[in-house]
């Protein structure tokens, strides 16, 4: 079972990439996210490969970190997920993105994937709900939890107050949290909102 490539790339498709090992040329299909990280044509490259067999193919999925690859695999656990949809959602979400879209119940940030419908974005944050793929640890635990309890609506309200306001002002769900889970970390949650806020905004613009 091929794990890994190292080679040239030899060239690019919408949705593939050849890596020339020595001579022969494999195959993969990758994320656009994984596609825009590759260098050029001609230079050296590392891709973590997933290996699909089925009775008619054998397929390669690329991807340029071993998180990626494990987000990959937990995604396809899901009813109604193959390869294509999978790939389609780590085209528009890191990894990260990703584990924060699931811990804030944020069906809008899953479904801005092609082939991610209201139904399938609800499935996906309900089955993946506190599931890390094993290798794919993309977000600090404080963090994680916070976003869990915001997105459960425990959070202390001051705290989402403060991530309502930094959302109204242009920042992601995801980035408000983040933020405001390492003062709260810091510096406790007993804070006014307004102090949390301008904060927050301190912490974001750093």
């Amino acid at each position: 079972m091929i794990g890994k490539l190292k080679g040239l790339v030899d060239s690019f498709g919408d949705d593939w990439v050849l890596i020339d090992c020595n001579g022969v040329c494999y195959e993969a299909f990758c994320s656009g996210r994984t596609l825009q990280s590759l260098p050029r044509a001609g230079e050296a490259a590392v891709v973590f490969i997933e290996t699909i067999v089925r009775e008619d193919m054998i397929r390669l999925y690329g991807f340029a970190t071993q998180s990626e690859k494990a987000w990959f695999n937990l995604l396809m656990t899901v009813q109604g997920v193959g390869a294509r949809v999978a790939l389609s959602i780590l085209s528009v979400l890191s990894p990260t993105e990703l584990s924060s879209a699931i811990a804030l119940q944020d069906k809008a940030m899953i479904g801005r994937a092609n082939g991610v419908g209201p139904k399938l974005a609800v499935r996906l944050i309900t089955e993946l709900k506190g599931k890390v793929p094993e290798g794919g640890g993309a977000i600090d635990a404080g963090t994680l939890g916070l976003q869990a309890a915001l997105g459960e609506g425990v959070a202390p309200s001051t705290v989402a107050d403060a991530v309502s306001a930094l959302t109204n002002l242009g920042y992601s769900s995801a980035q408000a949290s983040a933020a405001l889970a390492r003062i709260v970390a810091r510096d406790g949650e007993g804070m006014p909102t307004e102090k949390l806020i301008r904060l927050g905004l301190r912490e974001l613009s750093s």
